[in-house]
């Protein structure tokens, strides 16, 4: 290199700082979490296990069994099945000749699965994250990667009977976790098709025209009509019609009442899917959760796949935006849905070369939102969250015992129970009662040369300061 190129080089270095300014540093690495995505702490994770178990040990309860795919597909897997939500789907660089998307749901894959494997029942739940390129309000549960905890039933079986046991689980997860009050709405796609056909709107217009009623329940009707008047080029007077039907709320009475309805009732879709409704509506009798559960003919969900019953549950509270947040909007956040699902016969046949069909019905936890409301809970109570498990530590009223500290601490080990011990030397007895209380560990093992020779440990509670002194196997 000639000196006038190193002037040169020097020259762009000295241009590029200045275009840094001072301290390049700052401007070069910003440490943060991608957009939509968080770290947890061990207190929220600790939190977030509790959740977990509730959910995972309800679905065993009701006989699941579990499995996982991977965290990507092919994207031609996911293509054609979400609807308008397609657009959410994170497609990956092309790597080694495959066109690959992270999973957007759990659904799909355990679709997949089912038709690859050639499995025609199964009752399993499956807990992984999933991935959407969607606009992220953090505050309301809402990320770019997040959990589902999916349990579904695949299977021909007897009408209703599947259906009723998902709600049912919705009912039991949410009773479970103490969330507050809440409803669960259901509703049928035979229902909303009959309607959509005798209210006038062409065919091919269904499933766009329901991702439009989906919205209502964050869009006030006059909105939700405008955007099927003005943007998917329904008349007026069909978007008035499809508005009588989507004020209508109630239970078994309310499908009695469809039944007679002078138009739906032409409508052999909306017949097949009011009379199981009825049916599902007396299996919830059976199963005491019709006091939750609303028949809602507004109640659409989006995806395309689902062909019979669905249902979404949604709390009724709202959650305070945290302290960071002073915009207007986020103040006093509405949680909304906390769980849905519904039936989906045909997804299964989509991947079967001979389109042979298996029918499931399944149902998601929105775990995020739920874990924003246990967190926000967490704060404001008084009760301190513990992030271990440790029930004793093994700890030295005098110097040089290290020892027999290790020796105590490897044979709890060893008989399963869950112990630590301070990694120093010589530490003072208090600093180890500290550590107990800041942690939360219930019991303290001591060790002192008087306990040594007479073969005894003194064991003490660490909150009530009582201590009882118990035999050691081992002299140490």
């Amino acid at each position: 290199m000639t000196l006038s190129q190193i002037d040169e080089e020097v020259a762009k270095l000295l241009q590029l700082k200045a275009q840094l300014g001072g301290d390049e540093g700052k401007h070069v690495f910003v440490l943060k979490t991608a957009k939509g995505t968080r770290d947890y702490n061990p207190k929220q994770m600790a939190i977030r296990e509790k959740v977990f178990n509730i959910i995972i040990s309800c679905f065993k309860r009701h006989g699941a069994e579990t499995i996982d795919t991977p965290v990507f597909e092919l994207k031609e897997t996911l293509t054609g099945k979400y609807g308008e939500d397609s657009k959410l789907i994170y497609d990956l660089k092309d790597q080694g000749g495959e066109l690959l998307s992270l999973r957007y749901d759990l659904t799909v894959p355990f679709a997949r699965y089912l038709a690859m494997n050639k499995i025609t029942n199964i009752k399993r739940y499956h807990i992984a994250k999933v991935y959407r390129r969607d606009n992220p309000a953090m505050t309301r549960g809402r990320y770019r990667e997040f959990y589902q905890c999916d349990f579904d039933i695949a299977g021909q079986y007897d009408a209703m009977i599947p259906d009723a046991e998902c709600l049912k689980i919705v009912y039991e997860i949410l009773n479970e976790l103490d969330l507050g009050d809440f409803h669960i709405k259901v509703n049928d796609r035979r229902i909303l098709d009959g309607m959509f056909a005798v209210c006038g709107v062409p065919d091919e217009k269904f499933r766009t025209i329901c991702s439009t009623v989906d919205k209502l329940d964050k869009m006030a009707w006059e909105d939700v009509k405008k955007e099927m008047v003005n943007e998917k080029g329904l008349s007026e007077d069909v978007a008035d019609r499809i508005g009588e039907y989507v004020s209508m709320q109630g239970g078994q009475d309310l499908a009695e009442r469809l039944l007679q309805d002078p138009k739906l009732s032409q409508n052999k879709q909306a017949c097949a899917g009011l009379t199981d409704m009825k049916l599902l509506f007396s299996y919830l009798e059976l199963f005491q959760v019709t006091d939750k559960v609303v028949f809602d003919l507004s109640l659409a969900r989006g995806l395309d796949y689902y062909t019979g019953v669905i249902y979404e549950a949604i709390l009724s509270q709202t959650i305070p935006a945290p302290a960071e947040q002073n915009g207007a909007d986020e103040a006093g956040v509405s949680v909304g849905s906390v769980a849905g699902g519904g039936r989906y016969d045909g997804l299964v046949g989509m991947f079967d070369p001979k389109g042979r069909k298996v029918p499931c019905v399944g149902v998601s936890i929105g775990i995020e939102r739920i874990f924003s409301i246990m967190e926000q809970k967490a704060e404001t109570s008084s009760e301190k969250v513990r992030t271990t498990e440790t029930q004793v530590l093994v700890a030295s009223a005098q110097k040089n015992l290290l020892e027999e500290r290790l020796k105590l601490t490897s044979e709890l080990w060893n008989a399963g129970v869950k112990a630590e011990v301070l990694y120093k030397k010589n530490p003072k007895l208090l600093s180890q009662l500290q550590h107990c209380e800041e942690t939360g560990i219930p019991l303290v093992a001591i060790l002192g040369e008087q306990e040594l020779k007479d073969g005894v440990v003194k064991l003490r509670n660490v909150a009530s300061r009582e201590e009882v002194r118990l035999i050691s196997d081992q002299n140490h």
